[in-house]
């Protein structure tokens, strides 16, 4: 069985490659390692071959971690959907939030961070597929949202995040969603509305040559580094 460092290099070449065949830099794209339902320890063997960005889903399970490793270097993404009760721990212990979709989440957030901590990197998530299973705002629902957001103090608004419907057969349907969510952020960033604007977060195992074509700056990867996850 392939090893964690085996499984990121692999990773790693499919962005390189992703990048060279659509004019773009390996600089341009944040790899964010999902570590949910994995251990402690496979995250410290993912940092020790440069890895810092990880993504967790289950507040519980990120805190425990994040107090385990105590490792200042981390970078810790919460990529879980978000209750109220929640936003206090994650404001106190995350330093970006993928899955904003509410302002009152916006608003918890941006009360709760510590003083002595940066702001928090803030996305809004856009359900592109109107998928009732999804959360997510709706693309006429996005802008309004993220004024609002922008102008909340302890908060930088960093762009766009979204998991697009995968293909079922139509080679186009995938590519679509993917498009239709840089076009958005592209929209968005071209009104000079905001400041840190630079961010549009999809792409998994699956799918990240495709959302790599179609402007993605951060892609989420967990299975292809860390393995299968235990049911």
């Amino acid at each position: 069985m392939p090893s964690i460092a085996d499984r990121l290099e692999t990773v790693r070449d499919r962005i390189c490659q992703a990048t060279h065949e659509n004019h773009r830099s390996d600089s341009d794209i944040l790899l964010l390692a999902v570590s949910k339902k994995h251990p402690a320890s496979a995250i410290a063997a993912a940092h020790a071959v440069g890895q810092n960005h990880f993504g967790e889903n289950y507040l519980q399970e990120a805190l425990d971690k994040i107090e385990s490793l105590s490792m200042p270097e981390l970078i810790w993404h919460f990529i879980g959907p978000i209750q109220s009760n929640k936003t206090r721990a994650i404001a106190e212990n995350f330093h970006w939030v993928h899955t904003v979709d509410r302002l009152k989440i916006a608003q918890r957030l941006s009360n709760q961070r510590p003083a002595a901590l940066a702001p928090i990197n803030l996305c809004i998530q856009v359900n592109i597929d109107n998928e009732l299973s999804k959360s997510g705002v709706t693309i006429e629902e996005v802008e309004e949202l993220a004024v609002a957001i922008e102008n909340l103090p302890n908060i930088k608004l960093r762009g766009l995040m979204a998991i697009p419907r995968p293909n079922t057969g139509d080679i186009n349907e995938g590519s679509n969603a993917f498009k239709k969510m840089y076009d958005l952020f592209n929209q968005l960033k071209s009104n000079n509305l905001f400041s840190n604007f630079d961010t549009l977060s999809m792409g998994m195992s699956a799918d990240l040559e495709m959302a790599i074509a179609n402007g993605s700056t951060i892609v989420r990867i967990g299975t292809d580094i860390f393995g299968p996850r235990e049911k």
